[in-house]
């Protein structure tokens, strides 16, 4: 009787137990804490930025009555802003324009005119600003999403003067320009970038009825000239986002 009555308190004494430590609060481990995933790169929003570089001017700047201007070099610099859309992982496409101070300037004219007045017949050229609308389209690499490669090309305009012996002439000259560079994402929302363009414009007063190419505004006059930048850009991204890219 006496080993019944101890296995019974036994046992209420373990079920009291039990209970007991039911009530205790849980001690299971805290859940680990967030954190967010890195932001996906994208080539996609609206940027704006600086560049500085050289150009110098083609031999193939004409004037029709006055010969090729020598080329001559100089400093041009400005800013850009544009935007670009990226479609998938390695198209990107978009919009820029850029306005550029200039100290482009060319040689006499190379002609028998020039030989003729003993160099009087001549003409130097200079470029003292210049601008340009553009499409951009470009590609990436896989495993180098950072890195842009792209064409351009678009609407050219330049501040045009030419120093006759009798004369100054200045006009504003409209065209086109076309070229290429590369742009890398060295850090988010900055990038760095070379580009190269190749500009002519012309005047734009057709002469129909008399047309010796007299003058920078007459249609014949050409201004050709090259020009290599370097530039940085900050990307705004104002909110952008690329699921397309998730698998890089």
């Amino acid at each position: 009787m006496k080993s019944t009555l101890s296995a019974i308190a036994l046992a209420a004494a373990l079920a009291a137990g039990a209970a007991q430590a039911a009530d205790l609060p849980s001690r299971k481990a805290p859940p680990p804490a967030y954190i967010p995933p890195p932001p996906v790169l994208t080539w996609t929003g609206f940027y704006a930025g600086l560049n500085l570089g050289g150009g110098w001017q083609a031999q193939s700047s004409s004037n029709a009555w006055w010969g090729n201007n020598s080329n001559s070099g100089g400093v041009v610099g400005g800013g850009q802003i544009g935007y670009n859309y990226q479609f998938s992982p390695w198209l990107v496409v978009g919009l820029e324009t850029d306005f550029q101070g200039a100290s482009i300037g060319g040689g006499g004219a190379n002609n028998a005119w020039a030989v003729a007045w003993g160099g009087w017949g001549g003409s130097t050229a200079r470029i003292n600003w210049f601008g340009t609308v553009r499409g951009r389209a470009g590609i990436t690499f896989p495993g180098m999403p950072t890195l842009l490669l792209y064409g351009t090309g678009g609407f050219a305009y330049a501040d045009v003067q030419r120093n006759f012996w009798w004369n100054q002439n200045s006009a504003v000259q409209t065209g086109w320009t076309v070229g290429g560079g590369g742009e890398w994402m060295f850090m988010p929302n900055w990038s760095a970038k070379v580009e190269y363009l190749y500009t002519d414009v012309s005047g734009n007063n057709q002469n129909w009825a008399f047309n010796p190419g007299i003058g920078l505004n007459n249609v014949n006059n050409h201004t050709r000239f090259h020009t290599v930048r370097a530039g940085v850009n900050y990307h705004f991204n104002f909110g952008a986002t690329a699921p397309v890219l998730a698998k890089y």
